[in-house]
């Protein structure tokens, strides 16, 4: 299959994968690579030190800078705008240009700003005339300016549960395999409520540790990782907050806003936790003590992991 170049467009690049479309008035200058089966609008300019994968799209009035990277099946909407310099001056030029990457299968909304230096996770979705100011976790929905995460793609919405009285108690699977969303007693009279937890009956493992997590500002997310073999319980006594939870084929977000709901997360599951209220307390139960080597930082690398199982259980 050939390259097809518009008779108003200018490729000057000889590294273009079969397949691939350059409409009118697009200019691909010489050292940018394009792969195969993708498609370059009317008006986008691509610079030199340029990457694109397979199957990416780039819609009208984009321009792609030294040091951009598509990876394959992105899509880029219209008039999106790159930067690859954070002090720019005229004819003043730094010794590297700063590198962006969009990882693959991301989407960028129409009219959004990619600030210089920024990773765009996996299948991440960013909302039309969004500001990119910093990383953005694989699968994540953002918008805003700046950017904040509102959403996961893809994950399924839990109903919270409410306030329940002690004979309504329960365990309750989530969509993820393994997951399970815990409704612990509560007892209240006029002197206020308590809830309570039993390890072995309520919580499924023997803790060895525990730690907080409170003052998070609103757009902060945290977790966006996995354990090897550290099993976790998750309550949020104060305030509330969501629970993404993954599996590298299926997510859901469970919102914790009462204290007597709770999430068990066995190992092999890609957690993070986002939309803390200002006075939110997340409490968090550990099975082992804390070991950097049983975390897993990057998404790429847990969905290769999980080919390999961990040997351990509880």
């Amino acid at each position: 299959m050939s390259v097809f170049i518009h008779p108003q467009g200018l490729c000057e690049s000889d590294d273009i994968g079969a397949g691939s479309r350059v409409w009118a008035f697009a200019h691909v200058l010489p050292g940018a690579r394009i792969g195969r089966d993708c498609n370059i609008c009317d008006h986008v300019f691509v610079e030199n030190d340029v990457i694109v994968g397979d199957r990416v799209t780039v819609k009208c009035g984009v321009q792609l800078w030294d040091g951009v990277r598509l990876e394959d099946d992105v899509f880029v909407g219209p008039n999106v705008t790159f930067t690859n310099d954070p002090f720019p001056r005229s004819k003043s030029y730094p010794e590297k240009f700063a590198q962006t990457v969009v990882a693959r299968g991301a989407s960028i909304g129409a009219n959004a700003t990619i600030l210089p230096g920024v990773r765009i996770g996996a299948n991440a979705m960013v909302g039309a005339g969004a500001v990119v100011t910093r990383d953005v976790p694989a699968n994540a929905v953002i918008a805003g300016n700046p950017a904040r995460i509102i959403n996961y793609a893809d994950a399924v919405q839990d109903a919270p549960a409410p306030l329940t009285p002690a004979l309504q108690t329960g365990v309750r699977d989530c969509s993820v395999p393994g997951v399970t969303i815990h409704t612990l007693p509560l007892v209240g009279d006029m002197r206020g409520n308590l809830t309570v937890g039993e390890v072995g009956q309520h919580v499924p493992f023997t803790p060895n540790r525990f730690f907080m997590v409170f003052d998070v500002p609103g757009s902060n997310v945290r977790g966006q990782h996995a354990h090897r073999i550290c099993h976790q319980f998750l309550i949020c006594p104060h305030g509330s907050c969501s629970v993404m939870v993954d599996d590298g084929h299926r997510r859901e977000e469970i919102r914790l806003d009462a204290p007597n709901i709770a999430v068990y997360m066995p190992p092999m599951i890609w957690g993070v936790q986002y939309k803390y209220s200002s006075d939110a307390v997340l409490l968090v139960f550990a099975s082992d003590h804390y070991d950097a080597d049983d975390y897993i930082r990057d998404y790429d690398a847990f969905l290769a992991a999980l080919d390999r199982p961990p040997s351990r259980s509880r």
